[in-house]
């Protein structure tokens, strides 16, 4: 599967220390500033991806460390990917995971290589490094 990764941004304005602008994806565009729903485990809660999109929202945020172990890479990638998994058409902004280094800080070993988290859910061992955190 091919994946078009090229992003770009336009300033359209500025003022102060403020701005405006449009962030161009393959998924679309993101006038900013921008409100961004979050679907931590790829959904919003209590929310349908048409009601999200209806209220104005043109970017959802996910968090990587919480996709790794509910649902998984894994599945996500068998069931389409993650546009196609969270049912949304538009641009999806995960983070790494890095937050939960310092959050769970007392379930996590890191090293040059990555981050070895023990899962809060199941106690099993989830490794991340810079390639399985895009992967995600």
């Amino acid at each position: 599967m091919h994946v078009d990764t090229a992003v770009s941004f336009r300033l359209l304005a500025e003022e102060g220390g403020a701005r405006r602008g449009q962030l161009e994806t393959a998924h679309g565009v993101v006038d900013t500033p921008a409100f961004m729903p979050v679907g931590t485990q790829a959904t919003v809660k209590a929310l349908a991806p048409d009601e999200v999109r209806g209220l104005g929202a043109q970017v959802l945020l996910g968090n990587t460390y919480h996709l790794a172990l509910r649902p998984g890479a894994d599945r996500i990638a068998r069931l389409g990917g993650l546009h196609r998994f969270m049912g949304w058409d538009g641009a999806i902004l995960t983070d790494s995971g890095g937050f939960q280094v310092f959050s769970l800080d007392h379930l996590v070993r890191v090293t040059d290589e990555g981050a070895t988290f023990r899962s809060h859910l199941d106690g099993s061992e989830q490794r991340f490094t810079p390639e399985s955190v895009m992967a995600t």
